[in-house]
């Protein structure tokens, strides 16, 4: 199995995070959340995250086989979330809702929130062509 990231999966993680980040994104409870939610609150929301990103994608993606593949299922479910913030990013912007001049703190808060359901979008259209 070949485990190089190319513009396929790119692709994949672009479609999923845009599938359920655009939902999200015009939801404004989402957005006074960001306003609202304490640090330590979104610390354990992206922590979160980023373990069920690594179950699902340990389940579907890599199984038994992770111990001789670690750097790459860590580098696999970080880039698919750097990459799902940056399309939440880009979703708030169009939407005039990512202040990042004006509250650089909302903004990415904001973003965060927003890409956790996305980036569970992002990792599960990534690994519709693993098996």
């Amino acid at each position: 199995m070949d485990w190089k990231f190319n513009a396929e999966d790119l692709g994949q993680i672009v479609i999923g995070a845009f599938a359920l980040g655009v939902p999200i994104s015009f939801s404004e409870e989402a957005w006074q959340l960001s306003e609202s939610l304490p640090l330590l609150n979104l610390s354990v929301l992206v922590v979160l995250t980023l373990v069920f990103m690594g179950l699902y994608a340990y389940q579907s993606m890599f199984g038994q086989n992770i111990r001789k593949r670690v750097p790459v299922f860590l580098a696999r479910v970080l880039g698919a979330y750097l990459i799902t913030y940056l399309v939440v990013c880009l979703i708030l912007f169009s939407l005039n809702q990512f202040p990042l001049i004006d509250n650089w703190v909302v903004a990415v808060k904001r973003a965060l929130i927003i890409a956790m359901p996305a980036s569970m979008g992002a990792i599960i259209v990534d690994s519709f062509d693993k098996e």
